[in-house]
């Protein structure tokens, strides 16, 4: 895999409002038909200006960067990630902030992999994309790159305004670790039904000051591992000891991200009540996240998950899913002891969970 640096030139003053990093990995946005092949393929950013007319208007310094070979978001891993995260730290004094490109997918998982990744980040890190390639007619992928853009070069004092990883998408910018992909078909693809918006683009942007993270006090800290010996156990109803036991009993894991009913309520039988026992015994972290996607795990407020209470399984709280398995896969990269890891799986890291 590697990096392909494309200049762009927006028309841009000699005195810049901003400088904004535009990394492409793949997905709708970055899609043209191609009339002899008579297919999709990957936009040419170098001719970024005939498609999107609009950025002449800025007064910007745009670069943009592409990972090639381009990746569909279904195929996305973590040396993605980890690479990602790597051109931040590599370009993180050079730009104002940062534009992701990325296919909606596994957008969710990426952004909130991202959030861990990027400790003290004080710069915008957008991510955004499109349900419709970016050289149709009625394409999101123009507004959602504009806006993205202007939200990333929008200062206060000097300072980055969103100091956050983020996704734009159709009006509204969420928090990354937030966000959830809920629609496949329309442009209002992703929500965020646990944690209010960060903003809302209209005729103006409407900042929510509120919602918002504080500038860290800290220098950027780029971290460079995650663990992938994790899992996600879904239960449902009829659910059977032969599907959790293979779930649970394979070898070398480390982590379970457990999807539950409810405010985190599992059955209570006894088979399966034994499994997870057997399980944190050998050491695997159980993390307890709701099938909802609104409301949060209250373990203890139902007989059916004072059991997991009891037996020390970890409590999501509001966090999804796609925060939950990125969480993981960063906590137990960081090698630390019983303990520490517990505590961090349960800690509020990067305004993932509302505690």
């Amino acid at each position: 895999m590697q990096v392909i640096k494309v200049e762009i030139d927006t028309a841009a003053p000699l005195d810049p409002e901003a400088s904004i990093l535009i990394i492409y990995t793949g997905g709708t946005i970055g899609m043209v038909f191609d009339e002899e092949k008579k297919h999709l393929v990957p936009f040419n950013f170098s001719q970024i200006l005939e498609k999107v007319p609009e950025l002449a208007q800025f007064k910007y310094l745009l670069t943009v960067v592409s990972v090639e070979p381009v990746i569909d978001s279904s195929n996305v891993t973590i040396e993605n990630w980890i690479l990602l995260a790597k051109l931040i730290k590599e370009n993180y004094n050079n730009y104002d902030g940062f534009v992701i490109l990325h296919g909606t997918d596994t957008m969710a998982y990426s952004a909130s992999a991202m959030s861990f990744l990027l400790e003290n980040l004080c710069k915008p890190v957008i991510f955004t994309g499109a349900q419709v390639p970016i050289g149709r007619v009625r394409t999101d992928a123009r507004e959602n790159l504009i806006t993205a853009l202007q939200i990333a070069a929008t200062k206060i004092d000097g300072h980055s305004l969103v100091p956050e990883v983020c996704i734009y998408f159709h009006n509204l910018l969420l928090r990354g670790n937030r966000g959830k992909k809920v629609e496949s078909s329309h442009f209002n693809a992703f929500k965020s039904e646990n944690y209010p918006l960060l903003a809302k683009a209209g005729v103006v942007i409407d900042y929510y000051w509120s919602s918002i993270l504080p500038h860290p006090t800290e220098p950027l800290k780029v971290h460079s591992h995650m663990d992938d010996r994790v899992a996600i156990l879904k239960l449902f109803p009829g659910i059977t000891a032969q599907v959790v036991a293979s779930i649970l009993r394979t070898p070398g894991l480390r982590g379970v991200v457990m999807e539950t009913f409810g405010a985190g309520n599992a059955p209570i039988f006894s088979w399966l009540l034994d499994l997870l026992r057997e399980a944190m015994d050998r050491g695997i972290f159980i993390l307890n996240v709701s099938q909802c996607d609104e409301g949060r795990v209250e373990q203890g407020r139902y007989e059916t998950s004072k059991h997991l209470f009891n037996m020390g399984i970890i409590g999501g709280v509001d966090i999804t899913t796609e925060a939950a398995i990125s969480k993981m896969m960063f906590v137990l990269g960081l090698n630390k002891d019983q303990v520490n890891t517990k505590r961090l799986l349960e800690s509020n890291l990067r305004g993932e969970i509302s505690i």
